[in-house]
């Protein structure tokens, strides 16, 4: 694996362990949607692994992520479409995708 790579999907676990923590344990979407700062904070950690994300496919576009696509597209509707963010989207993606790619990049940076 090239080291460019291996450090765009270092970028993406800081991203992974920063969501975690702005949602923390609990995990209480009542409590993350009233506050506006954990919101914006979990959505730029979604742009940054977004980014990243799109840069690994660029060099490799076989890399096993799954819903590498997708991830794109949110950095791409977060960033561009801001004023259409659904809070419920992004909740799902921070505690149900977000696990299946930690897991995916610890994989990776395994190898």
């Amino acid at each position: 694996m090239k080291d460019e790579i291996k450090k765009l999907l270092l970028d993406i676990s800081e991203s992974i362990a920063g969501i975690e923590t702005h949602i923390g344990s609990n995990r209480n979407f009542f409590k993350y949607q009233e506050n506006r700062t954990v919101r914006k904070a979990v959505e730029r950690e979604l742009e940054i692994i977004g980014e990243a994300i799109n840069k690994i496919l660029k060099m490799d576009s076989e890399i096993k992520i799954s819903k590498a696509r997708s991830i794109v597209d949110m950095r791409n509707r977060v960033i561009h479409a801001y004023d259409s963010i659904n809070d419920t989207i992004v909740w799902k993606i921070a505690t149900v995708d977000i696990p299946l790619l930690k897991a995916e990049v610890d994989e990776l940076l395994a190898e």
